[in-house]
């Protein structure tokens, strides 16, 4: 796996000799290997007969070439034709090293310095900056910039140092290296890159543990601060003979190797320290068990050892233990969270050892202080918590690195288990991968010894592979992070990259190596993913042949099953039954067994396995976009479509929608073609080319064709009625094509200006390459690249106008890198010529698109639920964050000249009627899908007001300068500002802005306008006519508002709903008498409160009803009147005597509550309106004799519910009549008096139960409804339920203290009351008739 396949054998190299045991051939076979690194052992062997040093066996020519060969011999991408053709399993060329890198290569050459395994290198991830060392020198540069603007940095490695370490020049492969990100604003989570301005570099000799800090990389002077280990320190990492081993030892040292009694440096972490500049904390492990701190400043380092020994190994004896003190461990260190937020004061790292891994914490202040967190063992008897160890035929485990993702969430380590295969007694190594997850609930700074959980299970990479040293093995390096979502790359130190992707229950190995002279694979890292929370592609730095990438679907689809290279399969765990190879064939038969490798570029291999097991969908979906091709290029050359209806039907063509359709896929072929003879240029002049515009053209005429033969061939009808997205998204294509044409012309017109304007000094180059309109596509084209990594060997402004239908990431990185177009530090007009050149663009995207549609819209499919792709988010977010630059500019636009100010405004007018058209799409989609899009409609009317208040706001400024520069007559400026507002307020009334609509009618005073606008904008609940009528309203102009009701009636009848007060008005007008009758009932019962239909604070006084008892009654008389207006029948005397009796209601409250007055505000008696029930109470409170009567009236004039409701209150009231006389009184008077029959009806006649009596139930008692008979018989025989004792007058006067004595008098007096009432006259009170 992490050796090359053997090629063949070399007969006149010298053989190594046999150092016994299965591991001779092997050794030979490694030697013999043409990818395989020679260590500077094996170079003695080789190169002791040849003139020429490190030349290879191979015959490769003499390497003093001025430039190294190996890319020349390195098959490239196909860059011929279109990128589909492009081998999709082959790497792909990222970027050369810099000329500088190159020249001091050449130079060692020349010298003839051996380079080969001694240089070292990496990439990091973090800054997106890679690094090599070339004898003393280390080369730091930013390998996604552009080859033109490319920056190298070359750092000096002090000859003190080399002096001291006694370890040679040429001994580049010595250091660790660590960059820190020193730029704040370039740190975060999100991954897309940004520029780092401020890096610092910590550089240490793993052997002689001597550090160089550089402070600033980018500053003008690149002096290091130097820091050599001590005496004292160096006789704990060397042996008593050191003077005389030490020599010995490094010329004997191996790639990746520690020297025998020799404690090196395994591992070199590094952090900036926030608050203070230029400073930064580096940490290291030791193999001798140590951890040291390093405190980098620009004054200098201290060094101190924080940690004795953290290795604590187990003591197991056996050869099944873990060695009590391994030279190796502890091995590696990781920050627990690669991404460091500035804010943070301390950092957590990760330590492995040889069975445990460690957690520690360090302060980041002045002390640097690091404490321990936990630790937890991986290696031991609990295979849940890792490895298991002393299981049969296992000899020794290695953790060999750790690393960890982006989010510290999940920790991935590489392991190796040497294992003795029992059958035939030979040693094989098993490489795996375990992956541990923090437990749920538990806190990261917690003790508890069980603090992670396996994430999965462990992953095997190779089963059965043949046995290495321990030189070996630690030279092997993991990274994560890429494509494919969790894959992870082993580095080894023979250089090769493997790539493990388990899916599907299966792992599947991808191969990454050079050809033999073209040196090893230095380090790999992750491109910056052009989404966030999103892998990117992996990407590898190589010794010398650049730097290259692997895309996503060379591992998915040139990945291969872990190879067997043992002598016997016995026991492997990938030994299968041809049973499950089948059913692994058919769960995951999407990918083929092949073996992808850079052995074969240029070989011409064409033996690799084909796909044999692809699913039968993706097949048919090939088979059908084939047999398109075909069919369409037929009717390119001969006009005709030959039944090609009915064979795409026969063929599965119309069997999907949506961008998987392989129409859909033929008509993005073909506006995304690349161009063969784009590459011959780079940059700025690409743009300047007229081959730009003419590929474009040509696209668009053979798009053209396209739909021709869809038409011809009846196509385009099966899909307008089956696949309506399918057609939609074809003919978007037509639309970006032809926005893309239109911003290409903008370009050379941008570009033609401003050469137009420069002075003949500046190069044409300059001019194109200038402005944020080329920025922007630049940025464009970077992401293009992240997504699609074939594209890397592409210049960005070429990938830009190849890469049609990506035309939405136009907008995804305006509002991703406005501020970085757009910098506000820059001066106002440089913001304010960026600002509208990317208005521009946009609003010439989007109207492109909008005119092509309204030109070919009979090719379009019925709108009903599709979403155009100008109306997305990504697009509207876009245009929004151009449109937020405006506005900000907007404000700040008082030392503009009049000009200017006009083209700003008139770039934020364009820019928002592009925005609002977009809104307006994705709603109308929405509302048609059935889909929730409140919260998009209130982000439309947010940000529709927002834009278009600004908009007038600065044409009322517009008003004032012209009120001082013009000359005339109030008319003139009239007619100049609705000039400036027509399309402004056309803008309004097509998108429902009222408030704008209002304000320019009120401003320019003009009604019939008004009245214009409210026809045009009629809607379901009143459009803007509803807007009016509340701002009249609230102005209290209401006459205005009921002459608009002459012409508006049924809008206005709505908004009068909710404010009766008017309403009753209109109705008359209207002559909806009956109406405006209960409006005014209703209105004349209404209480005293503000009004519920309004809820905005700071209203004004009107709003409150505040009506006066008279009022109420004149309300009333009105409301009788409108009832007779309306026409007499049954319906119209049941309001009228309703009418009436709240009219008799009220003036029993105006007697009732004169009766208070002596206790009551004058105020209260006017203007309070007092519910029957209240009434009531207030009669039964009162003291004089009238009260008990007008509670009865009260009762008798509201309705035969309220009767039935308040039935307790009736009794009540039946009980304070009784108490009004003295019965005992009256009874002594009736026996002692003789009293006659006329004489007790007489005497009676005075008391307030026999009037009560006659009011209620008498022959003349006058009633709303039903009687009280049917609520409150007066005799209990009367009643249906004679157990009830509460259900009558007579059983309530049964409860009166006198009835023992005078209850015959009391039941006469509401006896005579009901029969005689009629023929008598009430001395008090009014009467019921009244």
């Amino acid at each position: 796996m992490f050796s090359s396949a053997p090629k063949k054998k070399n007969t006149n190299a010298t053989p190594l000799r046999d150092h016994g045991g299965g591991a001779a051939a092997a050794a030979a076979n490694l030697f013999h290997s043409p990818a395989t690194p020679q260590s500077r052992q094996r170079s003695s062997f080789i190169f002791n007969e040849n003139a020429v040093p490190n030349r290879p066996s191979t015959g490769t020519p003499a390497p003093w070439a001025p430039r190294l060969s190996v890319l020349a011999r390195v098959p490239q991408v196909d860059r011929s034709g279109k990128g589909d053709d492009t081998d999709p399993i082959k790497p792909v060329f990222v970027a050369e090293f810099p000329q500088l890198v190159r020249d001091e290569q050449a130079t060692l050459l020349h010298k003839r310095v051996s380079v080969e395994g001694l240089g070292s290198g990496g990439i990091d991830k973090d800054t997106s900056l890679a690094w090599i060392t070339c004898g003393n020198r280390v080369f730091i540069w930013s390998y996604l910039s552009p080859a033109s603007g490319m920056r190298c940095v070359v750092l000096e490695i002090p000859s003190k140092v080399l002096e001291d370490s006694d370890t040679g020049k040429s001994d580049a492969g010595s250091w660790l290296l660590c960059v820190v990100n020193c730029d704040d604003t370039s740190k975060g989570m999100n991954k897309v890159p940004k520029h780092c301005s401020s890096a610092a570099v910590i550089m240490c000799n793993w052997k002689t543990r001597a550090v160089i800090y550089w402070p600033d990389i980018y500053s003008e002077s690149h002096k290091p601060v130097i820091s050599v280990a001590s005496s004292d320190e160096l006789e704990t990492v060397l042996t008593p003979d050191r003077r005389s081993s030490f020599g010995k030892q490094r010329r004997q040292s191996k790639v990746g190797g520690s020297l025998n009694g020799l404690h090196t440096f395994n591992s070199l972490i590094a952090s900036v320290v926030p608050g203070c500049k230029f400073v930064c904390v580096a940490l290291a492990c030791s193999s001798n068990g140590e951890l040291w701190q390093f405190h980098c400043g620009p004054d200098g380092i201290r060094r101190r050892k924080v940690y004795e020994n953290v290795t604590r190994s187990p003591q197991h004896g056996g050869e099944s233990g873990q060695n009590v003190s391994n030279k190796w461990y502890p091995r590696s260190l990781t920050w627990r969270f690669p991404h460091h937020s500035p804010k943070e004061s301390n950092r957590q790292f990760f330590l492995l050892t040889d069975h445990e891994i460690q957690c520690f914490k360090v302060e980041l202040s002045s002390d640097m202080h690091v404490s321990k967190l936990w630790s937890q063992e991986i290696v031991g008897t609990d295979a849940e918590v890792g490895i298991k160890k002393d299981l049969a035929g296992q000899k020794k485990i290695w953790p060999l690195d750790v690393q960890v993702d982006d989010h510290g969430k999940v920790i991935t380590i590489l392991v190796v288990t040497l294992c003795n295969d029992r059958i035939s007694s030979s040693s094989y190594m098993q490489y795996s991968i375990l992956t541990l997850q923090y437990k749920s609930g538990l806190d990261s700074e917690t003790t508890n010894d069980r603090i992670l959980e396996k994430k999965s299970p462990m992953e095997v990479i190779i089963p059965k592979a043949r046995y290495e040293d321990e030189d070996f093995l630690f030279s092997m390096r993991l990274r994560v992070g890429g494509k494919p979502s969790g894959s992870t790359v082993v580095i080894s130190g023979d250089g090769t990259a493997t790539v493990s992707h388990y899916h599907r229950n299966l792992t599947r190995l991808y191969k990454f190596d050079l050809p033999y002279d073209a040196g090893k694979v230095l380090d790999a890292s992750v491109l910056p993913s052009a989404d966030d929370y999103e892998e990117g592609a992996w990407v590898v730095l190589t010794e010398k042949a650049g730097i290259w990438a692997i895309p996503e679907k060379a591992v998915i689809l040139g990945g291969v099953e872990p190879p067997e290279r043992s002598l016997s399969r016995k026991g492997s765990s990938n030994e299968r039954s041809a049973q499950e190879e089948i059913r692994n064939l058919t769960v995951a038969g999407n990918f083929a067994p092949r073996r992808a490798s850079s052995e074969a570029w240029g070989t011409g291999d064409r033996q690799r396995a084909v796909l044999s097991g692809v699913a039968r969908r993706t097949a048919q979906d090939e088979e059908s976009e084939a047999l398109l091709n075909l069919l369409f290029n037929d009717f390119l050359s001969s006009g005709q479509v030959d039944r090609a209806l009915e064979k795409l039907e026969t063929s599965g063509s119309f069997q999907r929608d949506g961008e998987t359709n392989v129409f859909v896929r033929t008509s993005k072929s073909i506006i995304d073609t690349l161009a063969k003879h784009w590459t011959t240029t780079r940059g700025a002049e690409i743009l300047a080319m007229a081959v730009v515009s003419t590929q474009l053209l040509e696209k668009q005429q053979k798009h053209q064709k396209f739909l021709q033969f869809l038409a011809l061939s009846k196509c385009h009808e099966e899909l307008c009625s089956r696949q309506r997205h399918a057609l939609q998204i074809i003919l978007e294509h037509g639309e970006k094509l032809s926005a893309m044409i239109q911003l290409r012309e903008l370009q050379n017109m941008i570009s033609q200006n401003r050469s137009a304007s420069v002075n003949s000094l500046g190069s044409s180059s300059d001019i194109q390459m200038s402005g944020a309109l080329w920025d922007l596509i630049q940025l464009v084209g970077e992401r293009a690249q992240r997504n699609t990594v074939l594209l890397m060997d592409r210049d960005n402004a070429e990938v830009f106008y190849s890469k049609v239908s990506d035309l939405e990431d136009f907008f995804y990185c305006l509002d991703a890198e406005i501020e970085y177009v757009i910098r506000p530090e820059h001066p106002f007009e440089i913001q304010f010529q960026r600002a509208c050149e990317l208005s521009n663009a946009c609003v010439t995207i989007i109207t492109t698109c909008l005119n092509y549609k309204n030109e070919n819209h009979l090719w379009y499919p019925p709108p009903e639920g599709l979403t155009p792709w100008y109306c997305q988010p990504v697009v509207r977010k876009g245009i929004w964050s151009g449109a937020s630059v405006l506005l900000r500019l907007l404000s700040e636009i008082s030392g503009l000249d009049k000009s200017s100010k006009l083209d700003l405004y008139s770039h934020l007018e364009a820019l928002a009627e592009v925005l609002l058209e977009a809104y307006s799409g994705a709603v109308t989609a929405k509302i048609e899908c059935g889909e929730e899009h409140k919260g998009l409609l209130n982000e439309y009317w947010e940000r529709r007001d927002a834009l278009l208040e600004s908009l007038y706001q600065q044409v009322k400024e517009f008003e004032a300068t012209y009120k001082d520069s013009i000359e005339g007559s109030e008319g003139m400026t009239g007619d100049a500002i609705l000039k400036i507002m027509s399309h402004l307020l056309s803008i309004a009334k097509r998108h429902g802005c009222y408030k704008v609509m209002w304000t320019i009618c009120c401003d320019v005073n003009d009604s019939e306008l008004l009245r214009n606008i409210m026809h045009e904008s009629l809607g379901p609940d009143g459009g803007f006519s509803y807007y009016v009528f509340k701002k009249l309203h609230e102005s209290r102009q209401f006459s205005e508002l009921l002459r608009l009701g002459e012409e508006f009636p049924e809008e206005l009848s709505v908004f009068l709903k909710e404010h009766s007060d008017l309403l009753w008005l209109h109705d008359l007008f209207l002559h909806q008498y009956s109406s405006a009758s209960e409006t005014l009932h209703e209105l004349a019962l209404a209480q005293n409160v503000q009004s519920t239909s309004v809820a905005e604070e700071g209203e004004q006084e009107y709003l409150k009803l505040n009506l006066k008892l008279s009022d109420r009654k004149n309300l009333l008389y009105l409301s009788k009147i409108a009832a007779f207006a309306a026409g007499r029948d049954a319906g119209t005397q049941v309001k009228v005597d309703r009418i009436e009796a709240d009219l008799k209601i009220l003036k029993l409250q105006e007697q009732v509550m004169e009766g208070f007055r002596s206790i009551k505000d004058n105020q209260l008696v006017e203007h309070q309106l007092h519910h029957p029930e209240d009434l009531i109470k207030l009669c039964l409170e009162g003291e004089g004799r009238e009260f008990s009567l007008w509670a009865f009236d009260v009762f008798a004039w509201t309705s035969a519910s309220f009767r039935k409701v308040y039935r307790r209150l009736l009794e009540d009231c039946w009980r304070k009549a009784a108490s009004q006389d003295d019965w005992s009184k009256l009874h002594d008077s009736y026996i002692v008096e003789g009293w006659s029959d006329e004489e007790t009806l007489q005497n009676l006649k005075s008391t307030i139960l026999f009037q009560a009596s006659s009011r209620c139930y008498g022959p003349g008692a006058a009633t709303f409804e039903e009687g009280f008979d049917q609520v409150l018989p007066l005799r209990q025989e009367n009643m249906e339920t004679p157990g009830d004792t509460s259900s009558s007058v007579e059983a309530i006067l049964m409860q009166h203290k006198d009835f023992p004595v005078a209850g015959k008098l009391m039941l006469m007096a509401i006896m005579l009351g009901c029969e005689e009432g009629g023929d008598t006259t009430y001395e008090e009170g009014p009467s019921p008739m009244e």
